[in-house]
């Protein structure tokens, strides 16, 4: 009976060896294979973000910016890192304090593929009784870093218009365009623009040249080659006057000539014309086809001729602007909401002709 028992339990125990046997060699391939899935996928993975940032890096490249690069000024020419001429076209904000919802990479990504602009300027005004704060800095580099993603030139516009004379907030001025500096001076896409429209009682020589110097010198600490724009007397009409006292000492810089077509006509072309001959760099940083309230009748007339003097002689141009306000110079219809991806009834009048003038 012991002999029996003693069979059975060694049956048992090799019974048990066999078991173990045979789940060990099934279970290592199984781990092998799971190593090799592991590897497979990291691979796969590592495969597919290369191709994301493939198509990213060739869709950057095919941007203006990553086309045109770093800007400079030779002469009265916008030109591109190779030296070629460059015409920018595009669009001013309003007020970013009344119209926010446009600083969007939806509106600035449609107005690129489906209009052609090329750069985008941000006009932050700067009265605080017309609703400057410290916190629309923010919606500033909101729209620096949406064009930027997008390859797109950008205009940083201390939008002087009520406050008049540069020099109330030149503290302020510089505390932002120091801040601004600091954080994009590496951006190729940068331009500053360090006082919208002087106006009133304020002269070239006593009020406006001088703070554009202190301003631009503190720029020039931070950012040494970046485009800066500088407003002129009247509204930024007076460019003649500018071209005969010009700012010295530093390169890279332009002068803000700004129109209305149906008010600005032969009088204000040929102030333009005058500071074109005496080889002053201008920027049309802001412009519409109505008259200077920014409302009243379209002039298409002296729309056309603006735009002949300004393609004959390479200005570049931004149209004022991109909102729904019911005015004329709004190139959003009132009656729409949406912040991009505009069918053409939904544009303004004057949206119209600007898309068309942008397309041909």
């Amino acid at each position: 009976m012991k002999k029996v028992i003693t069979a059975i339990v060694l049956i048992v125990i090799l019974t048990g060896i066999v078991i173990l046997v045979n789940q060990t060699k099934s279970t290592a391939p199984h781990e092998e294979s799971n190593d090799n899935t592991v590897e497979n996928s990291e691979n796969s993975t590592n495969e597919e973000i290369n191709q994301n940032n493939n198509e990213q890096n060739k869709e950057i490249s095919n941007t203006p910016v990553g086309i045109h690069g770093k800007l400079s000024v030779k002469e009265t020419n916008i030109v591109d890192k190779n030296g070629e001429t460059m015409q920018l076209k595009g669009v001013s904000t309003h007020g970013l304090q009344w119209f926010p919802q446009y600083v969007s990479k939806d509106t600035f990504e449609f107005m690129r593929d489906e209009w052609g602009i090329n750069v985008v300027r941000l006009a932050m005004y700067t009265d605080p009784n017309v609703g400057y704060t410290k916190e629309l800095h923010n919606k500033v580099k909101e729209g620096i870093n949406y064009a930027t993603e997008l390859g797109l030139y950008v205009i940083v516009d201390w939008h002087i218009l009520s406050d008049g004379n540069p020099n109330t907030y030149k503290t302020q001025a510089i505390e932002f365009f120091k801040e601004i500096a600091n954080e994009y001076k590496d951006n190729e896409n940068i331009i500053y623009e360090i006082c919208n429209e002087p106006n009133g009682n304020v002269t070239w020589t006593k009020d406006i040249k001088p703070y554009a110097e202190d301003v631009i010198k503190e720029i020039r600490k931070i950012d040494s080659d970046s485009i800066i724009i500088c407003g002129t007397p009247t509204w930024s009409q007076d460019v003649d006057v500018v071209a005969k006292d010009r700012i010295e000492g530093y390169e890279n810089i332009m002068y803000a000539l700004h129109f209305y077509a149906a008010t600005h006509t032969d009088w204000i072309r040929n102030k333009a014309q005058q500071a074109i001959d005496s080889k002053l760099p201008i920027f049309v940083s802001e412009f519409s086809i109505c008259d200077a309230s920014g409302n009243g009748a379209i002039d298409y007339d002296q729309a056309e001729k603006w735009m002949s003097l300004l393609n004959e002689n390479n200005i570049s141009f931004v149209i004022w602007n991109l909102s729904n306000k019911q005015e004329t110079s709004s190139i959003i219809s009132s009656s729409s909401n949406k912040t991009a991806d505009w069918l053409e009834e939904e544009l303004s009048e004057t949206g119209k002709w600007f898309v068309q003038q942008l397309q041909k």
